[in-house]
């Protein structure tokens, strides 16, 4: 789903284990992915400072998964705030992308696919021009509430929902 919206000119960022997933580690290596390690702070904060000044320098944007985990139970975890301190940092808009539950066709025992639709809402952007790190708590916060509504709205029967909603 993520392939179908993805913007020119993005790299996701993504967890360094998934560096050695065979050959979907290899391929988001090939892919410019931004990987970080989440169990060395000190690293996930320089990373990070990185990919904002990449970000201002060339034009580039950087996809977060701000969950961490994709949760499987019907809901969204807690939001880490990274994503959040990077889009203040570089004075960056924040674009929500909601995708649907896709636990009806996914079975995370046998970490097999069968086939299914995802329903994806893009949201309108969010402004963080003159934020500071001071705000990144609630505007995590704001942000995780609005995309749980969505989220909530759109994971229903997805079998009858439009891909383009």
């Amino acid at each position: 789903g993520m392939m179908e919206i993805l913007p020119g000119r993005c790299v996701p960022i993504a967890k360094k284990e998934l560096m050695y997933a065979g050959t979907a580690g290899l391929a988001c290596w090939l892919a410019g992915v931004i990987f970080i390690n989440r169990k060395k702070t000190d690293d996930a904060i320089s990373v990070m400072c990185e990919a904002a000044q990449t970000m201002i320098q060339d034009d580039v944007r950087v996809w977060v998964f701000p969950e961490g985990t994709r949760n499987h139970d019907g809901s969204m975890l807690p939001f880490k705030r990274g994503a959040f301190h990077l889009a203040v940092q570089a004075q960056v808009p924040i674009i929500p992308v909601v995708m649907s539950s896709y636990r009806e066709f996914f079975c995370k025992k046998e970490k097999k696919f069968t086939t299914g639709k995802c329903a994806v809402r893009i949201l309108p952007k969010i402004d963080t021009v003159g934020l500071t790190s001071d705000d990144v708590p609630e505007l995590t916060e704001s942000v995780r509430r609005s995309m749980l509504a969505v989220f909530q709205e759109i994971s229903g029967d997805t079998r009858e929902k439009d891909l383009t909603q």
